[in-house]
């Protein structure tokens, strides 16, 4: 997504922390959970942020249904886009956000400044996030993985939204992205225009694999679609640390992300065996693509795909539990 994945301007709401339904894929169910039997019932409330992208969904719901079934949490999902979810730390209304991707801006503020939140741990998770095609595109003109060759190919990708120049596709404007100072910076003769969701980027790729369209957009990793669709992704100037400090003068590749936790300090020290849960929470690409693949191809309700992969890796999972 992003995730961004995701350092990106969340349009600033205020912050009564509604239910956001975010656009795109699925985000999730709202609902609370209960006290299963048997647990013993000391969690309490679990305020769980999901941001708008399936592999996000898929966290929190192998996370939630944990909290739930093993330690009698009632978990109640919010649907908030980034910046803020992390807003919510300060105020008790967001305990914690599964799946970080950088946001050096958000660190500063709510971390390093106002010392409302604090990191929890990585994921396990690598994000990566880039420019793809769909693998017909690659294949009939292989020079287009290459960034340098790219304006040779504008015109093929113009559309009613890109102002006679070639459409570079983004997601949801709240995702981290550089892409507009990529396209002015590498004097790029492209525009960016945002699908709006996930979900509108996956059937904008599918469509363009199906139909041989011209399509080139702003996609990540890990994410189940790749496995369906295997894009192939295009080159830019080598990530170096550093390159992205100023952000209207990125010229380079996204890092690779090694996704962390946040969660609120007051959450990180009520003692809550859902914070022990939340920081102990680590898997794999695959393990979320998996997930996510169940939610979003299989159509499975968030319970249904968590419990599923719960009973088959109950190793990973005691181990979070300790």
């Amino acid at each position: 997504m992003a995730r961004h994945w995701r350092a990106g301007a969340a349009g600033l709401a205020v912050l009564g922390l509604t239910l956001t339904a975010c656009g795109g894929a699925k985000v999730g169910d709202t609902s609370s959970g209960s006290n299963s039997a048997g647990s013993s019932g000391k969690c309490g409330t679990f305020n769980l942020a999901v941001n708008p992208w399936v592999g996000y969904e898929a966290d929190a719901a192998v996370v939630a249904y944990v909290a739930q079934h093993n330690l009698g949490c009632t978990v109640n999902k919010k649907n908030l886009k980034e910046e803020i979810a992390w807003q919510g730390f300060g105020t008790g209304e967001v305990d914690a956000v599964l799946e970080n991707w950088g946001h050096a801006d958000l660190v500063k503020k709510y971390i390093d400044e106002q010392k409302t939140a604090v990191d929890a741990g990585q994921t396990g998770n690598k994000g990566i996030i880039g420019w793809y095609v769909p693998p017909w595109l690659a294949q009939a003109h292989p020079d287009i993985l290459q960034w340098k060759n790219l304006n040779k190919y504008a015109s093929k990708f113009k559309t009613s939204e890109s102002g006679g120049k070639g459409q570079l596709l983004d997601g949801d404007p709240s995702y981290v992205t550089n892409d507009a100072a990529l396209v002015k910076n590498l004097n790029l003769n492209f525009k960016v225009v945002y699908a709006g969701s996930e979900a509108a980027l996956i059937t904008a790729f599918r469509d363009a694999e199906k139909n041989k369209k011209w399509v080139i957009g702003y996609f990540y990793e890990p994410q189940w679609f790749l496995s369906e669709v295997p894009l192939k992704k295009v080159s830019l100037p080598a990530y170096k640390t550093g390159c992205d400090a100023d952000a209207a003068k990125v010229a380079c590749d996204y890092p690779v992300y090694n996704l962390n936790k946040i969660v609120s300090a007051k959450f990180a020290k009520s003692g809550s065996p859902a914070y022990n849960l939340v920081k102990n929470f680590n898997w794999t690409n695959d393990d979320q693509n998996e997930v996510a693949k169940y939610i979003a191809q299989d159509k499975l309700s968030d319970d249904a795909a968590a419990k599923k992969w719960v009973d088959a890796n109950k190793d990973k999972v005691d181990a979070w539990l300790k």
